[in-house]
């Protein structure tokens, strides 16, 4: 793949992660080149979507991923396949065996973020912010008490952007943890300095203190986005 023929460009780096951005326009021609890139299980994946614009997003995620793995480690696509964790992360596998390469993958509407780091313990979240819902509601299930009372004391856009925000800051941690929903959201709260606005901030899981997390708020006016990595022991 061509650098010109590319859908995803380099979005943020930082001394431990590397993060693309994908674009997920309808594009016949691009999502041709991508679907005929994945293997006979992913295919059959993509053809469980119902809605189209989600088989869209999953192709051109995943064949995005593909190529800039492969292009990592000096494999063809042929080689490269996926296995999955006890809670459904994927690790990228070289002939079938374990490659050691850190991924993460999300997205949301026309975008899409892959993350790459040189160790285990990233995730990744992009959620495209989506008006008039009942935030107050929803947060009441899946934010804590600080976080529950700054989303009541906001209004109208900034509760918008808030809901989102926390959102990808708490998803991206979830992923980066690797356990899925197997811990709900609101057992754990991001830092009071995020929930105040700073953008980066050290997170401990409550029932993990001794395993330090960088997380970092990637958000601009086309999304909310979250970036959380494992820091050195």
């Amino acid at each position: 793949m061509t650098a010109s023929g590319a859908w995803w460009t380099p979005w943020r780096e930082d001394g431990s992660a590397v993060i693309l951005h994908v674009d997920l326009r309808p594009d016949p021609g691009r999502e041709a080149r991508a679907f005929a890139l994945l293997d006979e299980d992913e295919r059959a994946r993509w053809n469980r979507f119902v809605v189209k614009g989600a088989r869209r997003q999953y192709a051109l995620c995943r064949a995005a991923l593909r190529i800039n793995l492969c292009h990592r480690l000096g494999c063809s696509n042929r080689e490269l396949s996926f296995g999955y964790l006890e809670h459904g992360k994927p690790f990228a596998k070289v002939n079938g065996a374990p490659s050691g390469s850190n991924f993460n993958v999300s997205h949301s509407g026309r975008h899409g973020l892959i993350g790459f780091a040189k160790r285990d313990g990233l995730g990744v979240d992009l959620e495209v912010r989506t008006p008039g819902r009942d935030f107050d509601g929803i947060g009441s299930r899946v934010y804590g008490p600080r976080e529950r009372l700054a989303l009541s004391g906001a209004a109208g856009r900034e509760k918008a952007d808030l809901f989102y925000r926390l959102w990808s800051l708490k998803e991206a941690l979830i992923k980066a943890l690797g356990t899925g929903f197997s811990l709900s959201p609101s057992r754990f709260e991001v830092p009071r300095p995020m929930i105040e606005g700073e953008r980066s901030a050290v997170f401990r899981f409550p029932h993990l203190p001794s395993e330090p997390f960088r997380l970092e708020d990637l958000g601009e006016p086309r999304f909310a986005a979250a970036c959380a990595y494992r820091l050195m022991g």
